[in-house]
């Protein structure tokens, strides 16, 4: 006795595409919006460690923070270094014995138009969302040095509708 070999009508095919595009509709936009979701959780956890940097930067330093003159170049070099109690980076065993409070630098920010980028404008307004400037990709923060306030250089939003700028 001869099978006949086995195959799919056409009807069967077409149902199956279906299926998958269906299938597809529905989980795409989930996986987009996890990647999003992973970004901002990224952005809040560099945002706590710069923070909490920031913090016992000042808590060592009776109430000064760091970058106080200004400049990028200090606040990164006092945050990175080892500090003696006025703030001086240098290397002497039993003289500089604060820090270093981030291993490597700035984090770079994961979100919006400068995303991979890790430099910091330094701003003394009290309004730190009025120094965000996008149009640079260089700079990912925006860095009070008179409160020790540091926010994401973006004015986009999240899922929710709330500004990067703002976390």
């Amino acid at each position: 006795m001869c099978r006949k070999p086995f195959s799919f009508s056409l009807v069967e095919l077409v149902v199956v595409v279906v299926i998958i595009g269906v299938i597809s509709a529905i989980a795409v936009p989930r996986i987009s919006r996890g990647a999003k979701g992973a970004s901002e959780a990224a952005l809040q956890g560099n945002l706590r460690n710069l923070r909490s940097a920031i913090d016992t930067y000042a808590a060592e330093h009776r109430g000064t923070w760091p970058g106080a003159d200004g400049l990028q170049a200090t606040l990164i070099a006092q945050l990175t270094m080892k500090t003696n109690d006025a703030g001086n980076t240098g290397t002497a065993v039993g003289v500089h014995v604060f820090g270093p409070y981030l291993r490597s630098g700035f984090a770079s920010v994961p979100v919006g138009p400068t995303s991979g980028a890790a430099g910091v404008v330094m701003t003394d307004q009290a309004d730190l969302t009025l120094d965000i400037d996008e149009g640079d990709n260089s700079i990912g923060w925006v860095y009070n040095y008179e409160t020790g306030d540091i926010i994401a250089n973006t004015d986009d939003l999240d899922e929710t509708g709330v500004g990067y700028g703002t976390y």
